[in-house]
């Protein structure tokens, strides 16, 4: 199936510091593009992959597990190692949870930590349901779009498929279950209004991990895809001064990106 326009992955090469973002749970690079592009104009060797089932039409991502979505990152995360002296890893939602497991898999190969909105639980009174009800039920509705800034928009699926929700709530467990760890300096973003992920997952991860260097920003003016919402300059502002303060000689040589 081709792409949607838009969703294609991004890597730009920059310098020896290198960042791998993760897109969220049914959506695409799309939602992450800017953050991106901003992190390359400032010297940074950037890779944003589309994950597996993602990107083209729902039916794909049925096809498609946590294995799936968590091997793409991985191997982009190896090949970032191999280019790059610095690697940190970053994630929007579901992507949050990747960035996190990446981290505690890889350790000292790993130099940071950076989520916006992560995802820790898949919430409803339908959730535990989920094993049962995706043998009966194909799909259900989509949580893309939840963005405040009027006239932006989010590639990525309305339908979601009840056996990729259902691999998404083991993954969440299991990612639960190694946020201790997590050693690495932690920045996480939350949006103070966030209708797909409640301020709970985000507290609960902060409880968890055993990060040390720690620090939360809360964004006032965003929903849930922060990164394409009012707040998305302050994220991207912010993730450059907190791996600028680990690895010093990002931004010095600032370049013009594209893609």
């Amino acid at each position: 199936m081709p792409v949607l326009p838009g969703a294609e992955p991004y890597r730009h090469d920059g310098g020896e510091v290198g960042i791998l973002l993760c897109h969220g749970f049914t959506g695409s690079p799309q939602s992450l593009r800017p953050w991106a592009r901003y992190l390359a104009g400032h010297g940074l060797t950037v890779s944003l992959p589309l994950l597996p089932g993602h990107g083209t039409r729902w039916q794909d991502l049925a096809l498609t597990g946590w294995p799936d979505w968590y091997a793409e990152v991985d191997r982009e995360l190896r090949a970032l190692r191999e280019r790059c002296a610095r690697v940190f890893v970053a994630g929007l939602s579901m992507g949050g949870a990747l960035a996190l497991r990446l981290a505690a898999r890889h350790g000292d190969s790993v130099e940071g930590v950076v989520v916006v909105n992560p995802a820790n639980k898949v919430h409803g009174l339908s959730a535990p349901a989920l094993p049962v009800a995706r043998h009966l039920v194909r799909t259900a509705k989509g949580v893309v779009g939840d963005i405040a800034k009027e006239g932006v928009r989010e590639t990525g699926y309305d339908r979601v498929p009840l056996h990729s929700a259902h691999s998404l709530r083991t993954f969440l467990r299991l990612v639960d279950g190694q946020l201790p760890q997590v050693t690495q300096p932690l920045l996480l973003l939350r949006s103070v209004r966030d209708h797909v992920v409640p301020a709970a997952d985000a507290a609960r991860i902060l409880s968890r991990v055993s990060s040390t260097d720690v620090t939360e920003v809360l964004l006032e003016q965003s929903y849930h895809v922060a990164t394409l919402d009012h707040d998305a300059d302050r994220i991207f502002e912010e993730t450059l001064a907190f791996i600028g303060r680990l690895a010093p000689s990002v931004g010095k040589e600032g370049t013009t990106a594209g893609g």
